[in-house]
């Protein structure tokens, strides 16, 4: 077997199962483990494959609130602003964006309280202008990854 397109059907493959055995996909992709271990090392070690994560259902853990937080910063900012937000367990994504505001960070909170406690918090910094929050009233799809193309 060649190995074209080896590495971009190893990472499909961990995409649908991440807790897949090397042997079993070693089985899936028709080649040995040896190499199956070899190219996941290579994957590991370029950062394309950054670790192994199992993918909450937040809902089921009582997180039923999610925020979408629009902040305007002062530009000298950003980084440090981004820095906290990013250290926050509750905000699951943040973002530095181009647009009417300088950062878009997604956030799961257990109720309306304490989001609003969150926001509060951050509005209370002088290096923050103006914010905009959005709830969402439902995820249609959160959190998705894509497969890569293999070209057959």
């Amino acid at each position: 077997m060649t190995y074209e397109n080896l590495d971009a059907k190893l990472v499909n493959a961990l995409l649908d199962d991440g807790r897949a055995s090397l042997r079993s996909l070693a089985e899936e992709l028709d080649v040995s483990v040896t190499t199956v271990s070899n190219h996941l090392s290579d994957l590991e070690e370029d950062g394309v494959i950054e670790g192994y994560t199992p993918k909450i259902n937040y809902n089921e853990l009582d997180f039923d609130v999610t925020a979408v937080i629009q902040l305007k910063v002062e530009g000298n900012a950003l980084p440090d602003i981004t820095d906290r937000l990013d250290q926050q367990k509750q905000m699951t994504s943040v973002y530095e964006v181009t647009g009417g505001y300088d950062i878009i960070a997604i956030g799961k909170f257990e109720d309306t309280d304490g989001m609003n406690a969150q926001i509060k918090t951050l509005l209370t910094d002088p290096d923050i202008k103006e914010s905009n929050t959005s709830v969402v009233l439902n995820a249609t799809s959160e959190n998705e990854q894509f497969e890569l193309d293999v070209e057959e």
